[in-house]
């Protein structure tokens, strides 16, 4: 079975708590705290495999968990951290949010091994928190939850050239002749359920990868028959090759199908209507030509070639051409970056933080000549960001002001240049 769809729960672990303990030894009156930190949970990390090639594994298993870290100990003693969990998934799986389909990350290009939840990070021990003040703290700090989350993947395969065409017109005949591929062929509707890759390899210039992409039917735009499952697959090819029934064996036109086919994907994607793409003019070993009757070749050329779409007539069944088809193809796609076609982010998982309702403080300081922020909130979203990166940066700045925090310092009368301290962390402020 090929899967390329599926819907599961993620979750990442939980964070140690803090210890709460003292130091308690022979000759030792009065020891002090030494509760150790928490261990961190374990992150949910996404992985390409490039032996996989279908997401199969995820139609039988629907939650996948990291482990929660272990909780401090006494002497000091520090929690083990939880194990990451981590799926393999193929080149191109797209992972969405199951519940608004933003996309999450796009495993293509670089994006090769992804952090999607993080571990909820280790409670500190009560040895932290001894001041000259306070010398037996009686409290430690809780680990941080856990996060869980449902999510869609959907696998969009990455292919140079893309085969499109009605069903029946002869594109696996055509893939299996041009490639190693070996996809089933029989002479009934809809025999491609898959797409099937295949690799083009051509004497002194290269090659490339070609997928035929499952028969499309009007309609399919809407979802009719399986229209969704088969045009995902078209979103990422560089080059479309138009396959049709120049014979009409099944008594369709094929100017009309053209027209058809390339409307249900501007329908679908309004980019891929201007995606360049050929004209295979296949099965030309059946026409039959009537005295006097209008080439078929003759008239796909006359009515496409004007619109810059070059016709091939050719024979997937006894390979007449397809040489210059291909050499044709090839040229055309070296003059079109190789830049794979990426999903851009939509959705932020750590964003699920700014919608929490925790408690936080706004307070002016006239001692520290500084605004503080504190409170469950500020103290998880902490843990969770990686102030040193541009990409935790950039999310601590959108979590403040989605979250209400710039407005809630504004009305505390913050100034530009103002200082914002929040555990141990000191920021100017600046719009």
């Amino acid at each position: 079975m090929f899967a390329d769809r599926a819907r599961i729960i993620i979750k990442s672990g939980k964070g140690g708590d803090g210890h709460v303990s003292f130091r308690r030894e022979k000759f030792v009156a009065a020891g002090g705290p030494d509760g150790g930190d928490g261990g961190n949970g374990g992150d949910v990390i996404f992985e390409v495999d490039e032996g996989q090639n279908t997401l199969i594994k995820y139609r039988y298993a629907r939650k996948f968990a990291a482990t929660d870290g272990e909780n401090g100990g006494k002497r000091r003693c520090h929690g083990r951290n939880g194990e990451d969990i981590i799926l393999p998934v193929p080149e191109g799986t797209v992972i969405k949010d199951a519940a608004t389909g933003k996309v999450i990350i796009d495993m293509s290009g670089e994006h090769r091994r992804e952090v999607i939840l993080k571990g909820g990070k280790g409670g500190k021990g009560n040895m932290n928190y001894a001041t000259p003040t306070m010398q037996v703290p009686k409290y430690a700090q809780p680990g941080q939850p856990a996060t869980e989350l449902e999510v869609f993947l959907e696998l969009k395969v990455i292919a140079d050239v893309g085969l499109l065409g009605f069903p029946n017109v002869g594109k696996s005949t055509f893939l299996s002749r041009v490639s190693n591929a070996q996809p089933k062929i029989a002479n009934y509707h809809f025999t491609t359920l898959q797409p099937n890759l295949g690799v083009v390899d051509i004497e002194d210039c290269g090659g490339f990868v070609i997928a035929d992409i499952p028969g499309l039917i009007e309609g399919a735009s809407e979802g009719a028959g399986l229209g969704y499952e088969f045009l995902r697959h078209v979103e990422r090819t560089r080059y479309m090759i138009h396959i049709v029934d120049a014979a009409s064996t099944e008594g369709r036109d094929p100017i009309e199908d053209i027209y058809t086919i390339n409307a249900e994907l501007a329908k679908y994607n309004a980019d891929l209507e201007k995606r360049p793409q050929v004209i295979a003019a296949n099965k030309i070993d059946v026409i039959y030509k009537e005295e006097g009757a209008e080439d078929p070749v003759e008239r796909l050329k006359a009515e496409f070639e004007p619109k810059g779409i070059k016709v091939f007539p050719i024979s997937a069944a006894t390979g007449e051409g397809i040489r210059p088809l291909l050499f044709y193809v090839k040229e055309e796609l070296d003059k079109i970056p190789k830049d794979t076609y990426v999903f851009a982010q939509e959705f932020f998982p750590e964003d699920m933080l700014a919608r929490e309702e925790l408690p936080y403080t706004v307070e002016y300081s006239a001692k520290e000549k500084a605004y503080i922020l504190e409170g469950p909130k500020i103290e998880k979203m902490l843990g969770y960001t990686n102030l040193d990166s541009e990409k935790g940066f950039s999310f601590f700045q959108r979590f403040l002001k989605e979250s209400g925090i710039l407005d809630a310092l504004e009305e505390a009368g913050i100034q530009e240049g103002d200082t914002v301290r929040m555990y141990g962390h000191v920021f100017d402020y600046y719009k």
